[in-house]
């Protein structure tokens, strides 16, 4: 009942997804989150009142989720609400909870060396390189085709990562090595890194479970996720003196200001770094 209430409203959502171009997985994921606030409410969503979508976040926080997952909610329902049914007063009182940033979990060279020949198989042993030999993330290293790889240029490209946007970034020697042994091994011919049916590509649930799982065989006790590797990719480089606004291009921020949050260093101290590697 609810599903079929509900059909008519998504394809509108998708719609208006579709017409800001927003990504297929950010698509996927408005979706479910409006089918989890319609199961709560027990009816069609676009009946929503204020005081439900109150309801809702009281009923979230209650249940103990975490504050990213409270404010992928908030930006559904404003999407919802402002964009697809244009009910602003809705969504009027909604709020981003705002939590206290972390410093992110970053390996050594020596437990990233470790932690990748721990990796179960060749395939995921080239995978998780990818992530941290280029930084990238999880989606990107799973959306690679074999065609991105460019030996001649010695790079891979990078199409359509966070925010729609297509970049190139670093293929090293020894990294380049590495995945022809992978295409020697396994012939993938579309996707680089091909999941249990050869059409589709690896998930990043299957990369993320290997790394965990690589990381558990290294016997390295921090708490790492494929994201680790990206978070010391970066690190690495700003520890041997690159450029932080080299760092920013690789890593595919549009602002130096998102790279330095994500190296948990000031705007200031990274632009005296930058001044003084010029000099």
């Amino acid at each position: 009942m609810i599903d079929e209430a509900m059909s008519p409203l998504r394809r509108r959502m998708i719609e208006d997804m579709t017409i800001r171009k927003l990504a297929p997985k950010t698509q996927h994921d408005h979706v479910q989150r409006i089918k989890n606030f319609a199961v709560f409410l027990g009816r069609s969503p676009d009946t929503a009142t204020f005081e439900d979508v109150r309801r809702y976040q009281l009923h979230l926080a209650a249940s103990g989720v975490g504050v990213p997952t409270l404010n992928q909610t908030v930006s559904t329902l404003r999407f919802f609400f402002r964009v697809t049914l244009r009910r602003h007063e809705s969504v009027e009182h909604t709020h981003v909870i705002h939590e206290p940033r972390k410093l992110p979990v970053v390996l050594s060279v020596e437990e990233v060396a470790r932690l990748l020949d721990a990796a179960p198989g060749l395939k995921y042993k080239a995978a998780l390189s990818v992530a941290y030999g280029a930084g990238l993330r999880a989606t990107e290293v799973v959306s690679l085709k074999v065609c991105d790889i460019d030996s001649k240029r010695m790079i891979i490209r990078v199409e359509q990562g966070k925010g729609g946007k297509d970049r190139n970034v670093m293929l090293s020697p020894s990294l380049l090595d590495l995945l022809r042994n992978w295409w020697k091994a396994a012939r993938p011919q579309g996707w680089l890194f091909p999941g249990r049916d050869p059409a589709q590509p690896m998930t990043t649930r299957q990369l993320n479970r290997a790394c965990h799982a690589a990381a558990q065989m290294a016997e390295i006790h921090k708490r790492v996720s494929l994201h680790t590797l990206r978070h010391s990719f970066a690190t690495h480089l700003l520890e041997q003196n690159i450029d932080v606004r080299v760092i920013q291009v690789l890593l595919g921020h549009t602002k130096l200001e998102s790279t330095v949050r994500y190296l948990g260093i000031e705007v200031d101290d990274a632009l005296q770094i930058a001044e003084q590697i010029e000099l």
